[in-house]
C-alpha cells in the first residue's frame, strides 16, 4: 500500500506519538482523520498539515465509550472515506503498585478503579476501535487494510505497571489473534512496540531515572516519535507482514 492511498484513523492524536503519526501520515500523502479525548488539544493539527499532500480532519473520541467509537467512525468515513488503516495508538497511565508500604508503614493497594481506567483505555479501546473499523472495511470490501497496534516493551512486566502491562500484553496477544482472523479479508494486523520514546510520558520521569534507563539502551539514546513513524511506514509498504510486533527500541529488548 503506498501512502498516497492510505485513508487513516489515527487515535491519541493530540500529543507524542500520535501526533507524530497523523503528520507524517498526511505528509506522506494520505487523509488522516486525527481522534483524541482531548479534542481541542487537535485544532491545530490541520494547521500543522498545511502544505503537505495529505490531510487531517480532527475529531474528539473517547475509545473507551463505544458509542464515541461509533459516532467517530460516522464521522470520519464521512470525511476522509472508509478507513484502510487504523493506529491504535491511544493510552493512559494510572501507575502503581500491586501493594506496598507507604512512608508511614502502611500498606497501599492499587485502587481498582486505576486498573480498569487503563485497561478500558488501553485495550477495551483498541478492541472497538478495531472491530468497529474491521467491520467497516469487510462492509466496504476492501482487500488491502491494516491495524497498526501500539504496544510497548511494558508488555513483558514493569514494577508499578500491573495495569498497562496487563493491557500491552492483551493488546499483543489481540494482534497476533485479529491477524489470523482478518487475513481471509485482506486485512492485515501489525504490532509496534515503542522503547523509550522522548514523550510527554517520559518527561514524568526524573532526570536521574532517565539518565539511568537511557544507560541501558545499546544505542545509548532515547528514540523519537520520528523513528516509531518509519515502523509505521515500513508496516504500510510491507503487504506481507502481519501478525507481528515489532519492538522499535534501540536494542533495550535483547540488552
Amino acid at each position: 500500500m503506498r501512502c498516497s492511498e492510505v485513508r487513516a484513523i489515527v487515535t491519541g492524536a493530540a500529543q507524542g506519538i500520535g501526533r507524530c503519526l497523523a503528520i507524517e501520515l498526511a505528509r506522506a500523502g494520505a487523509v488522516v482523520a486525527a481522534g483524541d479525548v482531548q479534542g481541542d488539544a487537535l485544532g491545530d493539527l490541520p494547521t500543522a498539515a498545511a502544505g503537505f499532500s495529505g490531510r487531517i480532519v480532527p475529531l474528539a473520541l473517547d475509545v473507551a465509550n463505544e458509542a464515541s467509537v461509533r459516532t467517530f467512525l460516522t464521522r470520519a468515513t464521512e470525511e476522509i472515506g472508509t478507513p484502510n488503516l487504523l493506529v491504535n495508538n491511544a493510552g493512559i497511565l494510572r501507575d502503581g503498585l500491586l501493594v506496598g508500604r507507604d512512608a508511614d508503614g502502611l500498606v497501599r493497594k492499587l485502587p481498582t478503579a486505576q486498573w480498569r481506567a487503563v485497561l478500558d483505555t488501553n485495550l477495551t479501546g483498541a478492541f472497538l476501535m478495531a472491530r468497529e473499523c474491521a467491520a467497516a472495511m469487510l462492509v466496504a470490501g476492501e482487500r488491502s487494510g491494516l491495524i497498526v497496534n501500539v504496544s510497548s516493551l511494558t508488555a513483558s512486566g514493569n514494577p508499578g505497571q500491573s495495569n498497562y502491562a496487563a493491557a500491552k500484553a492483551g493488546l499483543d496477544a489481540d494482534t497476533r489473534t485479529w491477524a489470523l482472523e482478518l487475513a481471509p479479508y485482506g486485512i492485515r494486523v501489525v504490532g509496534i512496540a515503542p522503547g523509550l520514546i522522548e514523550t510527554a510520558m517520559l518527561g514524568m520521569l526524573g532526570p536521574e531515572r532517565r539518565d539511568e534507563l537511557e544507560r541501558q539502551i545499546p544505542l545509548g539514546r532515547v528514540g523519537s516519535p520520528e523513528d516509531i513513524w518509519e515502523g509505521l511506514r515500513f508496516a504500510i509498504a510491507c503487504e506481507y507482514l502481519t501478525g507481528r510486533v515489532i519492538a522499535i527500541d534501540g536494542g533495550a529488548t535483547f540488552a
